[in-house]
């Protein structure tokens, strides 16, 4: 796969095109709540500039991950390399008040406002209003003076190329991009080898000529880590019955010599469906391993016998404990 401009999508009606594969930032923020290990500065630095000098410099993060953490080491990052290389896109999101779950158009702002200040930027390619199903009210979010009105005055502002909407409740999500224009989305989890439970909005989005981009294709790290050791699935402490389905596939990739995280990551990428897949990673031969995995030749057989497994529906995220540290 290349980085040049023939091989970019475009967003929604938007001029802004990005890879196909990008990169989430949130373990570079120092989540260990989260993903069960902590990420210190430097590692994080060294990660960024990889994502940059890759033919794939395409950068997911938000105001909210690690409290801050991650958009500020982006921006060190970004100052340490002389500035955002031409053909870098970076992607941020508004985020809710913490404290009080205040998210209207005056906390959007602030959001906003911080963002750009912590990656050292005028404006970003694309802009999220992010996870209101953990806000106060969803009405304060939608209504007049909220969060959706001043998320879509920024990009008339120009302080966004693109604006879109980034959750993980599908049913949260589904009446907003009914109502609202937006550019794209990202959904998280929930259109991977083993889970489809996004699958109806991804259809509402091809009707409606919104981009989709699918994070999180390793079932929050377990396929890309492998579950022997990695006893995690959608970023909590996984049940074996909660494991079978992944290691029912890396059972077939075992036996056809492929590695399950290829596999995990061509799901995403095959489906003419998603924009862009965004893979999190939280060191530098994360980055390399998977531009390789996208590449990596997987035989027919391999989908054929995956074709077999069923996919759950539901909410893979509905029994977890949110902490976003």
């Amino acid at each position: 796969m290349s980085g040049n401009d023939d091989a970019r999508v475009s967003v929604g009606r938007t001029a802004v095109r990005v890879p196909r594969i990008g990169f989430g930032t949130s373990a570079l923020g120092d989540m260990p709540n989260t993903y069960g290990y902590s990420v210190d500065e430097a590692r994080a630095q060294a990660t960024v500039e990889a994502i940059l000098a890759s033919d794939h410099p395409f950068l997911d993060t938000s105001r909210i991950y690690g409290a801050g953490r991650s958009e500020a080491r982006i921006g060190a990052a970004i100052r340490a390399i002389g500035g955002l290389p031409a053909g870098a896109v970076i992607s941020t999101k508004l985020d809710r008040d913490v404290e009080t779950g205040r998210f209207d158009a005056a906390a959007a702002r602030r959001s906003a406002e911080e963002s750009l200040a912590a990656l050292g930027l005028d404006k970003v390619h694309v802009l999220h209003l992010h996870d209101p199903e953990h806000a106060r009210d969803l009405g304060e979010i939608a209504g007049p003076g909220g969060a959706v009105e001043e998320l879509f005055r920024m990009k008339e502002e120009g302080l966004a190329d693109a604006v879109g909407l980034a959750a993980g409740d599908v049913a949260v999500m589904m009446p907003m991009l009914r109502d609202f224009p937006f550019d794209a989305i990202i959904t998280h989890n929930r259109h991977t080898v083993v889970n489809g439970n996004a699958e109806a909005m991804i259809e509402l989005c091809v009707e409606r000529g919104t981009s989709v981009f699918n994070a999180a294709p390793y079932a929050g790290g377990a396929l890309a880590k492998g579950t022997a050791g990695f006893r995690r699935y959608v970023y909590q402490e996984a049940t074996d019955a909660m494991l079978a389905p992944l290691r029912r596939v890396e059972e077939i990739c075992a036996r056809h010599g492929v590695p399950a995280g290829a596999v995990a990551l061509q799901f995403s990428l095959r489906d003419p469906r998603v924009a862009s897949t965004i893979c999190g990673v939280s060191k530098p031969e994360r980055v390399a391993q998977t531009l390789e995995w996208a590449a990596f030749p997987v035989p027919d057989a391999v989908w054929l016998e995956l074709s077999a497994i069923e996919r759950d529906s539901a909410d893979p995220e509905a029994t977890r404990a949110y902490d976003p540290g």
